[in-house]
């Protein structure tokens, strides 16, 4: 198989499910794709959504009482076996329309929405699985060409200006309002765009991790267009 992901050593590519859930990570890759090319018309299963909010999810009963072509039925049947995939697996995916994510616009020097390169974190050992099927995708990049936003002096200072306590429990307050898992580009950075169709599995901040958390966004939407995203 050949793709764009071989030889960036971030990124390691699997060819089943199987291999995804059951592969380690080790030294600097901590993103592992199933990467495929996907059959079917999940535009036709979006048209078939309306949203009344910014997110909706959808739930396995609401895709099988769908009436689709061949096609969309095709697409279908792929999602579906995702989920009952990763739900085995021991995950709970969800299935998300999405219009947007909401803005975090209370500081305009420090958002901390998803939209922001950020980690995930969790007490217990688990992994971020995703994939869009639909839509503008998110993003990834290598944690040697990024810089955590609160080691930046000058934004340190202004976040120790909002901190209503002494120095000794700074670092517990920039952990309380996650302002830890955000990071700022260094000069030539260049994210990797996930595509669409692949399932990727990233690596997540917790106690048992053996490698770096996997640096991450939610890409901005393409105007008047929706995404269909599976998430856990």
């Amino acid at each position: 198989m050949s793709n764009k992901f071989y030889g960036n050593n971030q990124i390691g590519v699997v060819n089943s499910f199987f291999e995804l859930a059951d592969t380690d990570f080790h030294g600097n890759t901590n993103a592992l794709c199933w990467y495929r090319s996907l059959n079917g018309d999940f535009g036709e299963i979006v048209s078939k959504f309306k949203l009344s909010e910014n997110i909706m999810e959808i739930s396995s009963d609401d895709m099988l009482a769908l009436r689709l072509s061949e096609a969309g039925d095709t697409a279908r049947e792929i999602i579906l076996n995702d989920l009952k995939c990763l739900t085995a697996f021991g995950a709970s995916p969800v299935l998300n329309l999405l219009k947007c994510y909401e803005r975090d616009e209370e500081l305009d020097f420090f958002p901390t929405d998803v939209y922001s390169f950020h980690v995930d974190r969790s007490p217990i050992a688990t992994d971020t699985f995703l994939c869009t099927y639909y839509g503008a995708a998110s993003e990834i990049i290598p944690n040697d060409q990024v810089e955590q936003k609160v080691l930046i002096p000058e934004v340190r200072e202004k976040l120790k200006a909002l901190h209503d306590g002494g120095e000794t429990d700074f670092e517990d307050f920039l952990n309380d309002f996650f302002f830890d898992l955000h990071y700022h580009l260094k000069p030539g950075a260049v994210p990797v765009n996930l595509e669409t169709g692949h399932l990727w599995r990233l690596a997540v901040d917790h106690p048992e991790q053996k490698v770096l958390p996997c640096v991450h966004r939610a890409p901005v939407e393409k105007q008047g267009e929706y995404r269909l995203l599976l998430i856990c």
